[in-house]
Formats: C-alpha cells, sequence, structure tokens
C-alpha cells in the first residue's frame, strides 16, 4: 500500500535529484499560493475602481485620471522585467512579504494623500509590487507542477485571477469611496495575502525566464498574433482603468459601479472555455476575428440603452466574455506558426507587447472622454476592437489560413500575467517533436510542403 506521504523526486537538467518534497506538501503550497493570490487579486481590483471613482469625486481632469489609471500598467511591465532577472537568487517567501508589504503601505498613501502626483507615484509602485507578486506566484507553480498538472495549474490561475478582480469589484459597495475604509479594506487584503504564502512549507523554486523572442523576428513570423496582443491590451487597460470613471460621470450608484465592473470579469470566466472549444474545432483565424467582432459590437450595445441599465451591465458581461478570451485566442494562434523551441520566448514577448498596449489604452480613452463626453469610453473600445477586426480580415482575405490539423491545442492563457507564466504551458511529449520542422510563418505558404508529422499539437498526443 502507497503511503498518503508518497515521496516526488524532482530531477534537475543535469540529471541531479532534488530534494524529495512529499504530495501532501506539493498539494498544501500549491493551495496556499493560490489563496494568497486571490487576496492580492480582490485588493488589486477593489483598489483599481477605488481610485477611478475617488478621482471623479476629487475633479481630477480626466486626463490626469488617465495617466494615474495608465501608470498601474507601465508599473506592471516595469516590474515584470525587472523581477524576472532580480528573483534568481533571492528567497521568495521574503520577496513576497516584501512586495505585498509594499504594496500595502502604497494603498495607505493614497488614502492619505489625495493629490494627483501622489497617486500617479503610488498606482505605478502599486503595479509594480503586482507584477513581482505574480512572477513569484507564477514561478512557484512551475516548480510544483508536472507536465500533466501544468495545464489545469494555468486555468486555475486564471480563474483565481479574473475571479478574484471581479471580487474586488463587488466590495466597492461595502463603504463610501469618499473615506478611508476602502483603502483600509484594500490594504488589510494584500497584507493578509502574506499568512498562507509565509506559512507554507514548499521550498524556494528557481526563477525560469524564457528568453524573449525580437520584435522583428515575431512579426515576420505571426504579424496577425503581434498586432491582436497590442489592441487586446489596449481594450483591457480602457477597461481596467477608466470604466469606474465612466460609471461614475453618468451617476451611477456604489451598487450598480459594482456590477457595471465585475460584469466583464464574471463574463470572461463563462466565455473563456467555450470560446477555447471553438478554437480547437475551427480554424483558429475565423474565430479570432469572430471574437474580435463581438468585443466590437458589445459596447454599441451599452450605447443603445440607459447607462447603468440591467441591459448596460450585461452588455459589459458581453464585453468581457469577448474581449479577455482574445488575448488568450491570440497566444494560441500565434503558438500555431511557432516551432515548440520558440513557443516561450514569443509568449514572453507577447506578455509586453500586451502590457504597453494596456499603457495606453486608458490614456486613449481618457483623452476622447475629455474631448467628446463619457460616453466615448464606449467608443474608444469599440474603435480599439474594430481596427484588430479589420487587421485580421485583411489578412484572412490576403494570406493562406494554417489547416486546422496543424493548429495545436488552445492553452487558456491569462490577460495579466508575466512572462514566467508561459512556463505553466505543457510541454511537448512526443520522442519526434517538431523541433526539426522547417519554420513556418504566417506571411509564408511553405507549410503545404511540410512533414505532416510537424503539424500535430504538443498538447493532443
Amino acid at each position: 500500500m502507497t503511503s498518503v506521504w508518497a515521496m516526488v523526486e524532482v530531477i534537475d537538467e543535469r540529471g541531479t535529484s532534488r530534494p524529495l518534497i512529499p504530495q501532501t506538501s506539493v498539494a498544501a503550497a500549491t493551495w496556499a499560493l493560490f489563496v494568497g493570490l486571490a487576496l492580492v487579486m480582490v485588493g488589486n481590483g477593489l483598489n483599481g475602481s477605488v481610485l477611478g471613482v475617488r478621482s471623479d469625486e476629487e475633479g481630477f481632469s480626466l486626463g490626469i485620471t488617465g495617466v494615474i489609471m495608465a501608470a498601474y500598467f507601465a508599473g506592471f511591465l516595469l516590474g515584470t522585467t525587472y523581477a524576472e532577472r532580480a528573483l534568481k537568487s533571492v528567497g521568495h517567501i521574503r520577496v513576497f512579504a516584501a512586495l505585498a508589504s509594499t504594496a500595502s503601505s502604497v494603498v495607505l498613501l493614497q488614502a492619505l494623500s489625495v493629490t494627483p502626483g501622489t497617486w500617479m507615484i503610488t498606482r505605478f509602485l502599486f503595479g509594480a509590487c503586482m507584477a513581482g507578486l505574480y512572477v513569484i506566484v507564477e514561478s512557484w507553480l512551475n516548480d510544483l507542477a508536472t507536465n500533466r498538472t501544468r495545464g489545469r495549474m494555468l486555468s486555475v490561475y486564471m480563474i483565481v485571477t479574473m475571479g478574484g478582480i471581479a471580487g474586488g469589484q463587488l466590495l466597492l459597495n461595502v463603504n463610501d469611496s469618499s473615506g478611508f475604509t476602502l483603502f483600509i479594506i484594500v490594504s488589510v487584503l494584500v497584507s493578509f495575502s502574506l499568512v498562507p504564502v509565509t506559512l507554507s512549507a514548499s521550498s524556494a523554486p528557481p526563477v525560469a525566464v524564457p528568453e524573449p523572442m525580437g520584435l522583428r523576428a515575431l512579426i515576420s513570423r505571426v504579424p496577425t498574433g503581434l498586432v491582436s496582443s497590442f489592441f487586446s491590451g489596449a481594450g483591457a487597460g480602457a477597461l481596467l482603468g477608466m470604466g469606474a470613471v465612466y460609471a461614475s460621470q453618468v451617476g451611477m450608484s456604489a451598487g450598480r459601479i459594482s456590477l457595471f465592473l465585475a460584469a466583464p470579469m464574471i463574463g470572461a470566466l463563462v466565455f473563456q472555455w467555450p470560446i477555447g472549444w471553438l478554437s480547437d474545432h475551427l480554424p483558429r483565424r475565423g474565430v479570432l476575428f469572430g471574437v474580435a467582432v463581438a468585443a466590437t459590437l458589445a459596447p454599441l450595445l451599452a450605447l443603445l440603452v440607459q447607462d447603468g441599465s440591467p441591459v448596460a451591465i450585461g452588455a459589459m458581461f458581453l464585453m468581457g466574455g469577448a474581449m479577455f478570451p482574445f488575448y488568450s485566442l491570440t497566444v494560441a494562434y500565434s503558438n500555431d506558426w511557432l516551432k515548440a523551441e520558440e513557443i516561450l520566448g514569443a509568449s514572453g514577448t507577447l506578455v509586453r507587447v500586451n502590457g504597453t498596449g494596456a499603457i495606453a489604452g486608458p490614456l486613449l480613452a481618457a483623452g476622447l472622454m475629455a474631448g467628446f463626453g463619457p460616453r466615448l469610453f464606449f467608443w474608444t473600445i469599440t474603435a480599439i476592437f474594430a481596427s484588430v477586426s479589420l487587421f485580421i480580415l485583411v489578412r484572412i482575405v490576403s494570406k493562406d489560413a494554417l489547416p486546422q490539423e496543424r493548429q495545436r491545442l488552445h492553452i487558456y492563457f491569462p490577460a495579466r500575467a508575466s512572462s514566467v507564466a508561459a512556463n505553466l504551458i505543457p510541454k511537448a511529449e512526443s520522442s519526434t517533436g517538431d523541433a526539426g520542422c522547417p519554420p513556418i510563418g504566417e506571411l509564408g505558404s511553405d507549410y503545404e510542403s511540410s512533414d505532416r508529422r510537424c503539424s500535430r499539437s504538443w498538447g493532443d498526443r
């Protein structure tokens, strides 16, 4: 009879066995990380909404508010790049504690000093701390995962991330945004995330940072993937950054704002799997185009009805259901055109391009809302996804599609993640693999001469 304390042996690339970890410890460490991450994401979701609503109440100009909201994504992008390289030789538990404590403190500074300058700086720092926390959690999960469980962990990671943000939005109506209470709640949530993580018995994992694929190389191979990644980030940045501002400007109550902002996250969770299924059973580029069109039309539905009405909230649900899975679909589509050994590097580049788009999104939305009114919030998102829809349509008309049998299995990749998350993508298990396949690219048509064995997905073997 096998003991529940059966040991798991981990062998590194040199063939050296690492200390054995009980299976029960692996499970406990995994769930400790997810619980800690959930608390962080609830706080993160609430913080962004509070700042958006409070910025409008304080009379900050929309231009200033856009910069405040974009500062988070700028901090996240820089923090990801720095953390991935700085954490290789540092104890993860201590770094997690340091970053969580810093994030908790800057939120309190936001409550103490309600000025645009303070909020720009603290929002940037909060984003950088979040990036570091993402890197730590992702590297930890990668270390605990086996190839059989990687896809499952990535899916749970996405659920916890999106669900946590949605939960944070629902806390917006707990108290008046004009006081200290909501800021204190954010601080407490982030601080409490330390408890399950610091009590974990798991050892500190190494940080596996994939070498990013150059922009020039990626755009020559998969221009649709690169462009879609940027516009996906821009749309998400506009929604997450300026959604609360729009809701406040049109006079929604706190309870209605919380539903308005939570609806897209819930929509993302509901539609992620159906879209993934369609992506595996239909030509993926066509699915990509269809989802982009849906993300274009959903904001128009909100424009046709009364602000904050149930139908408008339903439109937000549909918007999130198309917008956030779009990035996961973009990653899957890009992987179809890449060799197995290129996927990690390409995913890292796509994450950074997506983050750059997320910085641009709030700035664009804020500028248009300042010039033409709050309803330009929806028009901005429509314009973003109409642009990428048109680009994909041009590619469909002008370039041959990849045969459906060459598509890799769809992987549910979170929209808000660092490039370290790419390590959770299941590795190829076939002895033949596709390492020896001829390079293919979306710009070329040489796939027809490729060995059909090269077309099989590493995910469906």
